[in-house]
């Protein structure tokens, strides 16, 4: 009977094929079954409708904030639960369509917490977080990385989406045994 070797996965949108390909090409050489299992976090509804304000309201030049209003988050929040359904199912389909065999949920919790439990609940042997490569992106997800590192026991490689391996030597996180 051949073993599996769980790879679990931390991704901020869908995947494309590219990137899904790649992912992929990491494990071809195994001989164990590699399964993936996809964690992809729902964005916070009130983070998104208060950074939509923008600086409609800001303390610091004495203007009141503007109140959040609970109707328009719980929109929000439905928008970014059907937005994350459908990238969490395009990013299953893209890792099917490179020969991967994939399942997946989309996250409420801490994006963190969430792959530390995966990774116990699965048997993850390893863990890969794939952020945005955009400089913004990064600054704000980079934590992921660090974070991981202290919380889950198996090797950990962070990739840039829609970076091939090539762009990314020397400026990403490269593999990391715990």
């Amino acid at each position: 009977m051949t073993e599996t070797y769980t790879v679990v996965l931390l991704v901020e949108q869908a995947l494309s094929p590219a990137d899904a390909a790649q992912v992929r090409s990491l494990h071809e050489s195994l001989d164990e079954d590699v399964r993936y299992h996809v964690l992809l976090p729902v964005e916070d509804a009130a983070a998104r409708v208060e950074a939509a304000l923008g600086s409609v309201g800001d303390d610091a030049l004495g203007v009141a904030r503007v109140p959040l209003d609970p109707e328009a988050i719980e929109t929000v929040r439905e928008e970014s639960e059907r937005e994350s359904s459908a990238e969490l199912t395009a990013t299953l389909e893209a890792l099917r369509a490179a020969g991967a065999t994939a399942e997946g949920e989309v996250v409420y919790a801490d994006p963190i917490a969430a792959l530390a439990t995966t990774v116990t609940k699965v048997d993850g042997r390893e863990a890969i977080i794939l952020t945005r490569p955009h400089v913004v992106s990064e600054f704000f997800h980079v934590d992921w990385t660090s974070r991981a590192r202290r919380k889950i026991g198996v090797p950990l490689l962070h990739l840039l989406e829609h970076e091939n391996f090539d762009e990314q030597a020397g400026a990403g996180e490269g593999v990391t045994g715990l």
